[in-house]
């Protein structure tokens, strides 16, 4: 047994060496508010199938912990807010916790920190005063466990506790709150861990009576007449999320701490609002979070710290349908249940995605047969992983609407992003290649000279689970499986 704990402590290490050599990372949370959610093994095949390497669970839910066993799958597990309380009250309660929701699950799954509540000076006020014991007691365990070198601890915080974000440089914690955030920074400082901060740009651009343009929240580039610049520091802000994130290192400062990194455990932007939520749009969430990913992988931190890389988690994978509140709440998720996502959207970066030097595109054939072209459009958008967004009512290639026209939008989707691993343009005969560019007005096809995405191994596609026809099929998680990138066994022999 205490070979196989002395092999165990030493994969931990090869994955810790691992990923501190690749540089900052993008992962994403999982929430539970949902609808029909997918089997905890289905979740881990969406992950693996599209290459997310960290996850946040909002709590140690037994069935996702073994799930991700021996997946390589960096792990942040929850105490929950309504635990918070009992933990900080009683050591008995933290060890019983630590043995039940970590020590049980490791090694073999990554289980690399702990977030202790979510937002609890904003969200649960009462319980501040003994969110330090509640940090203090869970780390003891681990120290009793043998594990307090691979989990750290820290407890995530919303931007409403620094008033002030703008100028960054003069930002500091709200007062009410310093002496319970300075014993925060000393935990964290003497266990080597992290500040763990919410971060959305969109409250802050759409709280913010228009003081910023919506380009600085989008992570778009401004012209230079028009840049955010702190007057003290005369720093640059390219974007609202540097900003916060920058604003939180000189608010730790102000209580004369430093060498704490903040890591960003929510950022996203909801794809869908109620008629008084017009920025909570599919163009703005697919704008933010592929920008945003983009930022993160550049691996350089905001400009007080550039040497401070400000790993992040998307919020959120799934659309949470049972949350309270207004519909972009509902809203924020990037995939569909059934594993399609409902933007294009790379957590690898930019350079997975392939051009279509070739100029060739797959269409369907003018005497196609209607029935066989049904077949392969509901097989594209659903099997194929097509992007099918495109061609639903009210969106740029919805007309004309004939099977025809969905078919080839469709056909030719899946065509660029999987002809280089062996996909063709058959579709049981219905499709044809051509070397003109099939896009037309405001319909711009993938491989086109004037599309954003041009085919390549961004994750599957479309704008619900269903094609814009009738019966279009689920995509069957349970085969992602094969599609397991060899580098995570690597991890583990």
């Amino acid at each position: 047994m205490m070979l196989v704990k002395w092999l165990g402590s030493v994969v931990f290490l090869a994955i810790g060496l691992f990923t501190n050599v690749l540089g900052a990372y993008v992962g994403v949370n999982i929430g539970t508010d949902v609808s029909n959610m997918p089997s905890a093994s289905d979740i881990v095949a969406i992950l693996r199938a599209n290459q997310i390497t960290h996850v946040r669970l909002y709590d140690a839910d037994s069935h996702m912990l073994k799930a991700l066993s021996k997946s390589g799958i960096e792990v942040i597990v929850g105490v929950l807010n309504e635990e918070v309380l009992g933990i900080g009250e009683s050591a008995s309660a933290a060890a019983a916790w630590i043995n039940k929701n970590v020590a049980a699950y490791m090694p073999t799954t990554n289980i690399t920190a702990i977030a202790v509540g979510s937002q609890v000076l904003t969200s649960i006020p009462n319980a501040a005063s003994v969110l330090v014991s509640a940090m203090n007691n869970l780390h003891k365990a681990l120290v009793a466990s043998d594990l307090n070198f691979q989990v750290k601890i820290s407890t995530p915080h919303s931007m409403d506790i620094i008033p002030r974000p703008f100028p960054p440089s003069t930002a500091t914690f709200n007062s009410a709150w310093n002496s319970t955030i300075y014993q925060i920074l000393q935990f964290l400082k003497n266990t080597k861990s992290f500040y763990m901060l919410n971060a959305y740009p969109y409250y802050g651009y759409t709280n913010g009576n228009g003081i910023f343009p919506i380009d600085y929240a989008l992570f778009r580039p401004m012209p230079s007449v028009k840049q955010i610049v702190d007057p003290n520091t005369l720093f640059h802000y390219n974007s609202m999320f540097d900003a916060m994130v920058d604003a939180t290192y000189y608010s730790i400062e102000a209580l004369n701490f430093s060498g704490i990194p903040v890591i960003v455990t929510e950022s996203g932007w909801p794809w869908l609002g109620g008629g008084n939520e017009t920025d909570a749009t599919l163009e703005n969430a697919e704008t933010y979070n592929n920008n945003m990913i983009r930022r993160v992988l550049n691996d350089t931190g905001p400009p007080s710290q550039p040497d401070m890389p400000i790993n992040t988690y998307v919020y959120e994978l799934f659309n949470e349908d049972k949350r309270p509140g207004p519909i972009s709440e509902k809203n924020w998720g990037v995939f569909f249940t059934n594993g399609t996502s409902v933007y294009p959207l790379n957590f690898s970066g930019p350079g997975q995605i392939i051009g279509n030097s070739s100029g060739v595109f797959c269409v369907a054939k003018d005497d196609a047969d209607s029935d066989k072209l049904q077949n392969g459009l509901n097989w594209a958008c659903g099997q194929g992983h097509a992007n099918c967004s495109a061609i639903q009512p009210g969106l740029p290639c919805y007309l004309p609407n004939s099977i025809k026209s969905h078919a080839s939008y469709a056909y030719n989707d899946y065509y660029q992003k999987m002809r280089s691993v062996g996909g063709t343009c058959n579709f049981d005969g219905t499709a044809m290649t051509t070397n003109k560019d099939p896009s037309y007005g405001s319909c711009t096809y993938a491989g086109s000279s004037h599309s954003s995405t041009r085919g390549g191994f961004l994750p599957p596609v479309a704008s619900g689970p269903v094609s814009p026809f009738s019966g279009a099929t689920s995509l069957p998680v349970s085969r992602i499986h094969s599609l397991i990138s060899a580098a995570f066994a690597a991890l583990l022999i």
